[in-house]
């Protein structure tokens, strides 16, 4: 029988397409700090600060593509089931061909209603203060903000219950909720974890640690992962 592969990745899986993480060194971006421009308060503070900081990000999300790490998971997925639960608000997962992406913390490449969150809209250009939704009322990206409920996090607890491999890949481990993922894992679960600088977490799952990028390990995990239960 196959086992069901979940994997979690996070910012440093798309750092490698040259997408610059989310806190750089000093947690600041052009000098404000990331919870002025990713927050409910940030938007009624000053929104125009706001779009113009995911108009940046929207821009240079634009101009990359997807890495070997992404590829490797279109590999896997022709040979085994596969879902992915991402941190990322990207797109390189779709880009390389990825199925079953769960996006946590939203996607850039939308955007939605500031009066009806079911109003979501693709949007690859810049946004605007006075770009308005078919009910008149203002745009907004489609992220999960600081401060804001995690609406696709109930989907991810019940993926991850079906997990018999639990790859987590490019995250601290550090954005909750979805660290949590791995308390809810089947005892019966491989954890496998890709990540230069790794973590510390304790669960009573085996663990495998892999100091290395996500470019480098993944496919390479990919492969043994195929010869083992495929071939």
């Amino acid at each position: 029988m196959k086992p069901k592969i979940i994997i979690l990745s996070g910012a440093g899986m798309s750092q490698e397409s040259g997408i610059s993480t989310f806190r750089d060194a000093n947690g600041l971006w052009q000098n404000h700090k990331i919870e002025e421009v990713a927050s409910p308060n940030a938007w009624n503070q000053n929104p125009a600060l706001v779009l113009e900081f995911y108009n940046q990000r929207r821009r240079q999300l634009l101009s990359v593509k997807p890495n070997a790490a992404h590829y490797a998971i279109t590999k896997l997925q022709q040979y085994l089931p596969v879902k992915i639960i991402t941190q990322n608000v990207d797109d390189l997962h779709e880009r390389a061909g990825n199925k079953n992406v769960l996006h946590l913390h939203g996607e850039l490449l939308k955007v939605r209603s500031t009066k009806n969150p079911n109003l979501v809209y693709k949007w690859t250009k810049d946004l605007y203060l006075g770009d308005k939704a078919e009910d008149e009322a203002q745009l907004r990206p489609h992220i999960v903000w600081f401060g804001e409920a995690v609406p696709e996090i109930n989907n991810a607890i019940e993926i991850s219950r079906q997990a018999d491999i639990f790859i987590i890949v490019g995250t601290s481990m550090q954005v909750y909720p979805a660290a949590g993922l791995v308390s809810i894992l089947p005892l019966t679960a491989k954890i496998y974890y890709i990540d230069p600088h790794p973590a510390k977490f304790s669960v009573p799952n085996e663990i495998h640690i892999i100091k290395n990028s996500a470019g480098r390990a993944l496919p390479e995990l990919v492969n043994q992962l195929i010869e083992k239960y495929v071939t």
